[in-house]
């Protein structure tokens, strides 16, 4: 199990009209260290100037860090000089590899934009000062390439994504023992014949489309590479493109296998910065800094900023590695459901399910949500010496409801107790639940019981009591065990919104 945090200061590098050239966006941006200072290579896109077409063209920018989140000495790096980029440089990424700064981008040789006119090209730098040299590298529509850093097998190795113009779009590993031949047209001529061997694929469905992001980071389980894997892309219905950051563990010998991976988006547009801006609703991961155990990935919100967002990399590749993901992932246990309805019982002949539990006396205790044929909501009881396997269930419910806030006022609807949360404190026992009279909307109930009360089957609840003001859709309550400050603390939900 793994958890990301964005960054507290984000957005960390954000347009500024002092500069023309990146008035609009800045964002995407590669970061590389040198030294003791942390270089950002970042896609910018320029003011509006009516007199040429298109009014804003992108170039890649650079700027100085000393801590990877505050960055100064912004100038304009790589710029059109070159036919086949005419139009725009676009999505740098940068290694450092064999003494020299390779920094890959998207150059654009056509307007209108089309397929054909977007491809891979490199410049090369020895100090990140100036440009020493640049190519085109993909003769064919392609983007998002970046190199490995260290030779594998012997060989330069780099991973990119080609046709994400002319689907289908593929990502692709290519190899070859001088890097003069990545920018070789003879040389991807006999590549491209043989494409569909070099793919790595790790779309979840046909309509799904994937684009490198960070430059890959060599861990003792295998390659990590952070890649945006956007759903829907290619949908024909009218499902709409969710963008989301994910990672891919790939073999360490032949990157070309995939060795483990993420089941889903670590990080999907929730910020306002990431739902609004040039492009809305969008994450797009471009670069990643591992410092220690923390990895930093850098990534573009909404086509206008760069933020960053961290993660423990042993937490991250622990969990999606197929040698090791067991360990660190929750496992549905292999004899559920451990509670099903019973018909023979009314009071639970419908639904069993939204358990709270308890370990008190070398036993678990279990308190479940239990539904009725007419939709009325009483909390059961099991106990489990483990966990999953019941030894005990009792054919009445332990707490059915008792006061007008949770008694049906409407035939048939949903009302009463239902989804406990329960917690030691001292010597008793709390039960937080949703209270719901079918009518008004659900608010959150607390009672309580003595400790040796409940083990002894003597189900006296207190009298329960509201703890949501009248008004306000209130659920799925919980009491800390114990004071913080001073201060009983509680979390519920209201609406879609966890408080405290």
């Amino acid at each position: 199990m793994f958890v990301i945090k964005r960054t507290e200061d984000n957005p960390i590098l954000v347009p500024t009209r002092d500069h023309h050239w990146e008035a609009s966006a800045t964002f995407n941006m590669s970061p590389v260290k040198r030294g003791r200072s942390i270089y950002g290579l970042y896609r910018a896109i320029s003011s509006k100037d009516s007199l040429r077409t298109p009014d804003q063209i992108s170039t890649i920018g650079i700027a100085k860090s000393s801590d990877g989140l505050h960055f100064e000495d912004r100038r304009q790096f790589i710029k059109p000089s070159e036919g086949w980029e005419r139009f725009g440089c676009e999505d740098p990424r940068v290694t450092f590899f064999e003494g020299r700064y390779y920094i890959f981008y998207t150059a654009l040789s056509m307007y209108p934009f089309r397929a054909e006119g977007i491809k891979v090209a490199v410049a090369v730098t020895r100090d990140l000062k100036s440009v020493n040299e640049r190519h085109l590298v993909t003769p064919f529509n392609a983007k998002a390439m970046t190199l490995f850093p260290e030779r594998i097998d012997g060989k330069v190795t780099a991973i990119f994504s080609a046709h994400t113009d002319s689907p289908p779009a593929k990502m692709a590993i290519v190899q070859t023992k001088s890097v003069n031949d990545l920018w070789s047209p003879a040389f991807w001529e006999k590549w491209h014949g043989e494409i569909d061997k070099h793919v790595v694929d790790p779309r979840r469905t046909p309509q799904d489309h994937v684009e490198v992001g960070a430059a890959p980071i060599k861990t003792k389980h295998g390659w990590l590479l952070i890649y945006s894997h956007i759903e829907h892309y290619f949908s024909s219905e009218n499902a709409r493109p969710q963008f989301g950051i994910e990672a891919v563990l790939l073999d360490l010998k032949d990157p070309r296998k995939i060795i483990g991976r993420t089941r889903g988006p670590f990080l999907v547009p929730e910020e306002p910065y990431e739902l609004s801006g040039h492009v809305p609703n969008i994450v797009f991961p471009s670069g990643a800094l591992l410092e220690d155990e923390t990895l930093t990935i850098y990534y573009g919100a909404s086509d206008t900023t760069t933020c960053s967002a961290r993660v423990n990399v042993s937490d991250l590749v622990s969990t999606i590695s197929v040698a090791t993901g067991s360990r660190y992932r929750f496992q549905r246990f292999e004899g559920n459901p451990i509670i099903t309805p019973d018909r023979n019982h009314s009071w639970e002949s419908k639904a069993t399910f939204n358990p709270a539990a308890v370990q008190l006396g070398g036993r678990i205790h279990i308190l479940y949500r239990a539904l009725s044929n007419d939709n009325t909501s009483t909390i059961g009881y099991a106990a489990s010496v483990d966990g999953v396997k019941i030894t005990e269930r009792l054919s009445e419910p332990v707490y059915v409801p008792r006061e007008d806030f949770e008694t049906k006022k409407i035939e048939g609807v949903n009302s009463g107790c239902e989804d406990p949360r329960i917690s030691k404190i001292g010597r008793d026992l709390y039960m937080c639940y949703t209270a719901y009279d079918g009518v008004g909307p659900p608010r959150v109930a607390v009672t309580s019981i003595r400790e040796k009360d409940f083990l002894s089957r003597r189900w006296s609840w207190s009298k329960a009591e509201l703890i949501t003001p009248k008004g306000i859709d209130d659920k799925d309550a919980c009491i800390f065990p114990e004071k913080i400050g001073g201060k009983y603390l509680i979390f519920h939900r209201i609406g879609t919104d966890i408080c405290a």
